[in-house]
């Protein structure tokens, strides 16, 4: 059985190879985003494959590690995508200083909109109607 697991593995890391030469010369971005998704997802398979051949723990963790960073990969790629169709800028991209200054109508030191011109005197806390 071990040697069967074996063979599937290599059988599955054969198989990406070739799409994988293949999608890093893809025409178009989303062409080239599929070859991390394709050796994510072989390289899953043939680590729980591998895992399964050998009776190590440890191999089952790895593979859904990279399995993870194989969805974060996409995730990225897409929400890239969506910014750059939107025509926003990262804020690595943006000149623009920090927006520091307080909100209009609120006192240095005060956290709510009240009437400015209210001092702490003048305001009171009623218990009842």
């Amino acid at each position: 059985m071990t040697e069967f697991l074996l063979a599937a593995a290599a059988f599955v890391l054969a198989t990406a190879a070739p799409g994988l030469i293949r999608l890093l010369w893809g025409p178009s971005n989303a062409d080239r985003m599929l070859a991390p998704q394709l050796l994510g997802t072989a390289g899953v398979a043939a680590l729980l494959l591998l895992g399964e051949a050998t009776r190590e723990l440890g191999v089952a963790d790895v593979a859904m590690v990279l399995a993870l960073l194989s969805a974060f990969a996409s995730v990225a790629f897409v929400a890239g995508c969506v910014r750059k169709a939107s025509g926003a800028k990262s804020r690595l991209e943006t000149d623009a200083e920090p927006d520091l200054e307080p909100a209009v109508g609120v006192a240095p030191g005060r956290t709510t909109n009240a009437n400015p011109d209210q001092t702490a005197e003048d305001s009171t806390v009623r218990d009842g109607p």
